[in-house]
């Protein structure tokens, strides 16, 4: 625990004021006025005024005293992290050649008078290669898949097929062999069809569109489909999945895409008779790619060495983003010698070419010489030969939680890139965290000696792998299993920045890959030998809550029903929901009664009609029967998944 810093003076402005006219009672007995109106005593009370603020300042000297020695145990503030998001680039039209979008292609916000631009860059390549539709078939339950290509190639649309089974049921599958896979590619599929699939709402078809990632098939995200439900000539625009790939079905390899029919829910009409296919064309419309809120600086000459021990450098831009490989070349005769980056000088002999990074502060710092007991000097890391070069190959710089910007907000390409017509992040961005504060540093200082360095309890790898990534919400720490005692699991919840009526996606609750890398790096090197640690992030129970409320009179059922839906998704959320808005407890039950809770503190809500809850499993969107409590593993969070308000 951190130990009560002492008051070195604990008088205030009264008690002064009170002190020096008891002084003027005793050395000056003549002086009998002592109201506040005496020109006398309006010169105590200003010099007790002063004396205040001297009183203040030698107080802060212990605050002072405390930070310098948690700068003497190696305890140095975290920087800032960046957020992330992903970037859709649309196609101004059909291209010939492949369009490449660069790594590092800069993207920004709208500059507006009261704020500057949040600028992101591409963390990888992204290539758009033209597509098209090479093959189709149909196989319906039950039966063998059927080919299709004739219609491909009937350019009169005199042959046709029917999409599904007669009549369709549930399993039925359309399937579309593209000539080649096209991962986070944005295609549309053109078809030529007939009102035949009749029975169906065209605004919700019983279809899910999938394609084929790694071994399985995985849901694509339907941006637009003006078919209606393969009921009329329209297009189906779709979001391919990160994971796509070319596979072989029927004998026939293409990056495959399919339309299964699925069972319907509650309410939702059903095919009485199948779709007939005219024809299907394909076409690439964008592509999405990673980026973060960073620029990336390249090349920077720091300055000159002095050819002395600590010297320090400054980086023209700070802070320095974490995560990423930090290279400082010093000029060696003709070429360049790369030094190598180390946490501290503790282990570094005087020929050791390392240096310390102080990403917060952005300097680069090279060993000190320090003066031992029996007056010999000791050299910590080599030192810069006097008047070499010194320069930063590379580093990122940025961060912060301004960069948790909202959805299509990033506008803006910095640089224009040929074909390429517009440019938007489809989802927040999120995870952006400010640097640390000294308050929390001051905090963390005791926890940091505490477990010097090496993770023995679940609080020790709490703690270390908050610091390995700061930008990371919440990290708990348990046993892996019963039955192998030396397994530990740090369950990681990312920081994420909400959408529309505070909701999010299940792809944002999915800690980076290269976060969960970090940690485990970190650990694996501070662990108890024998201990095996297991990063990942924790099991999530999916909810979906259906009310029907009665609204207040005067009160607009619409904006009542976003309240409600914002209520929802705000309180059952693993991040900042939970009964104290710090995250939903790990295992905690949830029970409709807290539903009714805080429905009812609305002002808009005159009476809760009714309420149920329903375990839904957030990647299939399949639910169960409506139940009053779900209890969840001991280290799982809730999950909203698509809440329903009826508002009368």
């Amino acid at each position: 625990m951190v130990l009560p810093a002492p008051n070195l003076d604990d008088r205030r402005f009264q008690q002064l004021v009170d002190d020096a006219k008891r002084l003027v009672q005793q050395r000056c007995p003549e002086w009998t006025d002592h109201n506040v109106s005496d020109p006398g005593v309006t010169l105590i009370e200003t010099f007790a005024w002063m004396t205040d603020l001297l009183l203040y300042r030698l107080n802060r000297v212990p605050d002072r005293l405390y930070v310098k020695f948690l700068e003497l145990l190696g305890v140095s503030l975290f920087p800032p992290t960046a957020a992330r998001t992903e970037l859709t680039f649309w196609l101004s039209g059909t291209v010939p050649d492949p369009v490449v979008v660069p790594e590092g292609t800069e993207v920004s916000t709208l500059r507006t008078e009261s704020d500057e631009p949040v600028t992101f860059s591409t963390i990888d390549p992204l290539e758009l290669a033209p597509v098209r539709v090479e093959h189709l078939f149909n196989h319906n339950t039950g039966g063998e898949v059927v080919d299709h290509d004739a219609t491909l190639k009937d350019l009169e649309f005199n042959t046709e097929f029917l999409a599904f089974s007669t009549p369709p049921a549930p399993g039925d599958l359309l399937l579309v062999g593209l000539d080649h896979a096209v991962p986070r590619g944005i295609v549309g599929l053109d078809l030529r069809c007939t009102i035949e699939g009749i029975g169906v709402d065209p605004t919700d078809p019983p279809l899910v569109w999938e394609a084929f990632c790694a071994g399985s098939w995985v849901a694509c995200v339907v941006i637009e489909d003006t078919t209606g439900g393969l009921n009329r000539d329209g297009r189906v625009t779709l979001r391919v999945p990160k994971g796509h790939e070319a596979s072989v079905i029927n004998a026939t390899r293409a990056g495959w895409l399919r339309a299964r029919v699925v069972q319907s829910v509650e309410g939702q009409p059903f095919y009485s008779s199948p779709p007939k296919i005219f024809t299907c064309a394909g076409v690439l419309l964008g592509g999405e790619v990673d980026a973060t809120h960073a620029e990336t600086i390249r090349n920077e000459v720091v300055g000159l060495s002095e050819g002395v021990p600590g010297q320090r450098f400054e980086l023209q831009r700070s802070p320095v983003l974490p995560g990423d490989a930090f290279v400082v070349e010093v000029a060696a005769g003709s070429g360049w010698s790369e030094w190598r980056q180390v946490s501290n000088f503790a282990d570094s002999g005087p020929d050791a070419k390392v240096f310390v990074l102080d990403a917060s502060a952005g300097e680069v710092v090279f060993g000190p010489a320090v003066r031992m007991e029996d007056g010999s000097v000791r050299q910590y890391g080599a030192v810069p030969p006097k008047a070499a070069p010194i320069r930063v190959l590379e580093y990122r710089t940025g961060g912060g939680r301004k960069g948790n910007v909202q959805a299509r907000t990033i506008t803006v390409l910095r640089n224009p890139i040929p074909f390429i017509s517009t440019v938007e992040n489809r989802v927040a961005a999120s995870g952006g965290v400010d640097g640390e504060d000294i308050e929390n540093a001051k905090m963390r200082g005791p926890l940091q000696l505490r477990s010097r360095n090496r993770a023995v309890t679940a609080l020790d790898y709490e703690q270390l792998a908050k610091e390995a990534a700061p930008e990371i919400a919440r990290i708990r720490a348990v046993a892996a299993d019963e039955n192998d005692p030396g397994a530990v699991r740090v369950l990681v919840v990312p920081a994420v920045a909400d959408g529309e009526l505070g909701r999010v996606t299940f792809d944002q609750m999915v800690p980076d890959a290269t976060a969960l890398e970090r940690i485990a790096r970190y650990l694996d090197a501070r662990r108890v030998m024998g201990a095996r640690v297991i990063v990942e992030p924790p099991r999530y129970q999916g909810i979906t809550v259906v009310v029907r409320v009665k609204a207040r009179s005067r009160f607009e059922p619409r904006r009542l029903r976003d309240e409600c839906l914002t209520a929802l998704y705000g309180y059952f959320h693993p991040v900042t929901g939970g009964p104290e808005s710090d995250g939903w407890p790990f295992g905690r039950p949830i029970h409709v009664g807290e539903v009714y809770s805080v429905l009812q503190k609305l002002p808009g809500v005159e009476l809760l009609e009714d309420a149920r809850l329903f375990a839904a499993d957030p990647l299939s969107g399949e639910r169960g029967q409506s139940v009053q409590r779900i209890d969840i593993d001991a280290n799982a969070l809730v999950f909203s998944y698509e809440h329903q308000v009826l508002v009368s």
